[in-house]
């Protein structure tokens, strides 16, 4: 007998169910996810692009990054909207680095997030911290008494600015040394796993990646730059000790810690001496400062120019930290010289 159709409409249902309970009970119910098992990723937000980087790399399709700088702008110079504070709020979790954007500092301490991850203590604070005096040492060489001319510190260079942007006479830029934002990288997997420990052994396992991936371009730098005619480099702005210091360079700043620093005329003498006394081929600009007292300083020198990006922002979407510090490398053989 064919079934009529009052009793086929009841065994679909029946056997549809049966269905649905069958897939729930082969669930894993230790299965988990971020965002507290919802499925959502992570919300974090990184207050500039090094940071936004390293916490992608860390966390994977399990976060969501953010930067609280866009893209192409100049970080000291952040400001916040009232609505950019309350993401700060309602984030996972923030990293970010005092003492580098005011704006930011401020505002973290207004939202006061429970996870917020200051990257000054494993990147800046890692080893000795780089001061101005620090800075002045490296620039003595080159001073007075080896080039005839009057010493300009760091102190002079901040007077000049007199906006507040030399950082407290410390260099912020660790990331130019890619050990140290390596060391970063480890600290926002602890912070994620704090907001997410179902995915702990994920984000370690990203950043032992990352750091792997680092160590071949520290290893990278160290034989690039081993055997050069010249280590002094002269750029637009003092922002990279870190890296000059890993590597065996000099720098010597245009302006000092702040990229905003007009030099003085007396100034720009003293540079004069340095680029004549070390044969100096190159100028550095950057990528977010005006070019135009680095090109001038080069034509009178009969030199060129070239970019040696600090990194502080992505200002192409198609070139990561490490393209970008893999270009910086390109750059500095060219001047340097280096077989």
């Amino acid at each position: 007998m064919i079934p009529s159709r009052a009793l086929i409409a009841p065994l679909s249902l029946a056997a549809a169910l049966a269905l649905s309970s069958c897939a729930a009970d082969s669930a894993d119910p230790s299965a988990a996810t971020a965002g507290g098992g919802s499925g959502e990723a992570l919300t974090v937000q990184a207050s500039f692009y090094p940071l936004q980087y390293v916490t992608e790399r860390v966390g994977g399709d399990l976060v969501q990054v953010e930067s609280l700088t866009p893209a192409g702008a100049e970080p000291h110079d952040l400001e916040l909207s009232p609505a950019a504070v309350d993401g700060l709020r309602t984030a996972d979790a923030v990293v970010y680095l005092s003492g580098f954007q005011p704006a930011v500092d401020d505002a973290v301490a207004q939202a006061a997030p429970e996870h917020a991850l200051d990257a000054a203590h494993a990147g800046v604070e890692g080893e000795e911290a780089h001061s101005a005096e620090e800075h002045g040492a490296a620039e003595d060489s080159h001073s007075a008494e080896a080039h005839g001319a009057e010493a300009h510190g760091e102190e002079e260079h901040a007077e000049e600015a007199g906006d507040g942007h030399d950082h407290g006479g410390e260099d912020p830029h660790f990331w130019l040394d890619p050990e140290r934002l390596a060391a970063v990288a480890t600290e926002v997997s602890h912070e994620l796993a704090e907001v997410d420990p179902d995915n702990a052994a994920t984000y370690e396992a990203n950043a032992e990646q990352l750091t792997t991936e680092l160590a071949a371009l520290d290893e990278e730098f160290t034989e690039g730059l081993a055997t050069c005619e010249r280590d002094t480099i002269v750029v637009s702005h003092e922002a990279y000790g870190f890296l000059a210091d890993k590597y065996g360079l000099e720098q010597v700043g245009i302006a000092g810690l702040d990229p905003e620093t007009e030099p003085s005329p007396a100034r720009l003498a003293e540079i004069g001496e340095v680029v004549e006394a070390e044969g100096v081929t190159t100028v550095f600009s950057e990528s977010l400062v005006n070019p135009k007292v680095a090109e001038t300083l080069a034509a009178e020198h009969g030199i060129e120019t070239a970019v040696l990006d600090p990194v502080e922002a992505q200002g192409d979407e198609n070139a990561d930290y490490q393209q970008v510090m893999r270009d910086n490398l390109e750059a500095l053989r060219t001047a340097l010289d280096c077989a």
